[in-house]
């Protein structure tokens, strides 16, 4: 089975209504309720171009509307923030959807947001290990104490857990081989980058399995992916209406500096033709053709969670409504 799941654009112009583009959101995720959609998943980033509208007061409000929708904040980025911090918001979430909480993390990768913190880039690594060490620690224990590197915690009684035991599922993101095998050491389940060709992430899914074995841990049956989808009627149509939006998201991606993040084979995004990146990075074509996509990835790959962009800035409500649909009605029943 292929789960799908809803990840929402939450970059929106300097001269947009926001409070629209979230009433917008809210319809959207009602709609993949309906349809089935698994997960809704919303990103973050700070200090960029766009108005930003931030993952967790956002997943807060989507709880009513989502159903059994699992809720993805993804990804934190967990090398910027306190544990402590961390911890009781991502523990209210989770009981105030009834358990229905992902817990996305990755290291970042945008300077600005590095700077605008106070943390140093060579430290997020090690930042984040010993974060979630802690937040494991305070979601499963009764009293915590904590001298870390980069994090001190006092000895505490600790009571605000998730509903989730012992915790919610740890889904880790990563662009090189070294969050690969950091993912297979911390995290649940790997969260495989969008822009990365599917030769890179099949060799990173063989990465990920080989070092939990190597730790002697379980195998997920889970793998996601975070995965750039535009889908219409007919091919002609996807094509012509894809390309701006793609065309936009990838000059934004190579403004952000995420191709260094790549591994080498992967690393030419920005370079890539509209023809040469549909081929191999994202999904963009009629409903036959996309079902043919997520099966390629569940095979060659071994993904089989999908957090789909459906909605890139720019793009009119009707478009993402569309998208939807076309899922639901005759992408999902032949992934099932």
């Amino acid at each position: 089975m292929i789960r799908i799941g809803i990840f929402l654009n939450t970059n929106y112009g300097a001269d947009e209504d926001v409070a629209a583009r979230v009433r917008e959101a809210v319809q959207q995720v009602a709609m993949a309720r309906d349809y089935g959609f698994s997960s809704v998943c919303v990103g973050q980033h700070f200090l960029t171009e766009y108005q930003k509208i931030q993952p967790i007061p956002l997943l807060s409000r989507l709880v009513a509307e989502s159903g059994d929708m699992r809720l993805l904040p993804g990804i934190m980025l967990l090398p910027l923030f306190n544990p402590a911090y961390v911890a009781e918001e991502l523990a209210t979430l989770d009981v105030l959807s009834g358990g229905r909480l992902l817990f996305g993390i990755g290291v970042g990768y945008r300077d600005a947001e590095f700077e605008a913190f106070g943390v140093r880039r060579a430290d997020r690594g090690a930042r984040l290990e010993e974060s979630l060490a802690i937040i494991k620690r305070l979601w499963t224990e009764d009293e915590v104490s904590f001298e870390g590197r980069f994090f001190r915690i006092p000895k505490v009684q600790v009571r605000t857990r998730p509903l989730q035991r012992p915790h919610p599922p740890i889904w880790v993101a990563a662009q090189a081989d070294a969050g690969v095998r950091r993912a297979a050491r911390v995290g649940d389940v790997l969260f495989l980058n969008p822009q990365a060709r599917i030769a890179t992430l099949r060799e990173q899914a063989q990465l990920f399995r080989r070092t939990r074995e190597e730790l002697g841990r379980p195998v997920p049956d889970e793998m996601a992916c975070h995965k750039e989808v535009f889908i219409a009627p007919d091919m002609e149509t996807a094509l012509r209406e894809g390309r701006p939006f793609l065309e936009g998201k990838l000059k934004m991606y190579a403004r952000w500096g995420q191709a260094r993040e790549l591994p080498p084979a992967s690393a030419d995004f920005a370079a890539d033709g509209f023809d040469d990146y549909r081929q191999d990075r994202v999904i963009v074509g009629d409903p036959e053709h996309c079902i043919r996509e997520f099966r390629r990835y569940r095979d060659e790959v071994g993904i089989n969670h999908f957090s789909c962009v459906l909605n890139w800035p720019g793009m009119q409500h009707w478009q993402v409504l569309r998208s939807i649909q076309l899922l639901g009605e005759r992408v999902l029943p032949a992934l099932r």
